[in-house]
């Protein structure tokens, strides 16, 4: 169409489109800004929210509770092990006197020293026990140490028991926030879009069309990014089952748009050559010539051929003579180009067509 319009007209047109890109971007941010906003809606919970918090507490002060007692245990553990050692160096040490002392004894064989070996046997008996001791109360600590480090685990387990049950219900609640979400985006951009669509349909031609054609591009904007991607997926079964819907809805509007055009096209072709061509506006006329095509029924036609006046398709006429100078010109020009008389718009008959001179 731009190779009919007037060069002033030409940059018009791109302004007014202009117009449309920047009026459809502002209201884009506006609705951005809006659906952007709609999760706000909702309340924003987590899993402490699913959680009995009195036993939920109660469990974490008991986890606290074990791990310090584990903490001690260690603590006493290792006390208790210093002391083990500390009785096993002097018991050791003894029994290596003991042992060096017993040896000269036996050298000298003096009766005298009978006393001193009993006190000394004793002595060592006596760091022997210490040393047992010791090893009772390392058991003792490591059986307490033991018990609170099972108890903590025992603990966590049901903390971490009930905070995953806790999170499958949190999911569960996700999913139904992401669906009412997308219910509410539903809401505000399904009326955009048939309003867009009526828009399309009644208005995309009317003078204020820059922003009918910025709403549209508004609509589309806000159905195809703000809307599709938050679909719920549920195992990709909703996006199939819904692009299925879309897809054979448009392809069935499109089916019958197409056989209400055949249609259209099937009695206009029945109508009388100077009132089809009448019926046609000069730049639609004009847009199908540049292009190659019939302005009737938009065929191919080869419009250089100089022996082609009439469609070989639904025979409108695309040719004719000047009234004036005779010259072979458009059927659908307003002026002859040769003379610049008015062009009279009307199907000449082969036979009726003067001789160019």
């Amino acid at each position: 169409m731009s190779k009919s319009l007037r060069l002033t007209e030409k940059w018009m047109q791109r302004g007014l489109w202009g117009v449309a890109l920047v009026f459809a971007s502002f209201l884009i941010g506006l609705g951005g800004t809006l659906v952007g906003d709609l999760p706000q809606v909702e309340k924003q919970q987590t899993v402490e929210d699913f959680m009995d918090n009195a036993a939920a507490e109660a469990l974490r002060i008991s986890i606290k509770t074990t791990e310090r007692a584990e903490e001690d245990a260690d603590a006493a553990l290792e006390q208790a092990q210093l002391k083990r050692s500390a009785a096993q160096s002097d018991s050791a040490a003894a029994r290596e006197t003991f042992t060096n002392w017993l040896a000269t004894r036996r050298a000298t064989q003096l009766s005298e020293q009978d006393p001193e070996l009993v006190a000394r046997t004793r002595a060592l008996d006596g760091l022997k026990a210490k040393e047992r001791a010791a090893g009772v109360a390392i058991e003792a600590q490591q059986q307490a140490a033991l018990d609170a480090r099972q108890s903590t685990q025992r603990e966590r387990r049901k903390l971490a028991e009930m905070e995953q049950s806790a999170q499958q219900l949190l999911d569960a609640e996700y999913r139904r926030v992401e669906l009412r979400v997308f219910l509410y985006r539903l809401a505000l951009t399904l009326p955009l879009l048939v309003v867009a669509g009526w828009l399309f349909a009644k208005k995309r031609k009317s003078t204020y069309w820059p922003f009918v054609w910025g709403f549209i591009f508004f609509a589309l904007f806000a159905f195809f990014v703000e809307l599709v991607p938050y679909l719920p997926s549920y195992g990709g079964y909703v996006r199939y089952i819904v692009g299925i819907v879309v897809t054979a809805l448009v392809g069935r509007q499109a089916i019958l748009a197409l056989n209400r055009y055949l249609e259209k096209q099937k009695i206009a072709e029945q109508m009388p050559d100077a009132q089809r061509r009448e019926e046609l506006s000069y730049d639609t006329a004009l847009t199908r010539l540049s292009k190659g095509v019939c302005p009737g029924c938009e065929r191919p036609v080869d419009l250089k051929n100089p022996e082609i006046d009439f469609c070989p398709h639904c025979g409108i006429g695309l040719f004719d003579h000047c009234t004036v100078c005779t010259t072979r010109k458009s059927a659908f020009a307003k002026f002859c180009h040769a003379c610049g008389a008015t062009g009279e718009r009307r199907r000449l008959l082969p036979e009726t067509v003067a001789a160019p001179a």
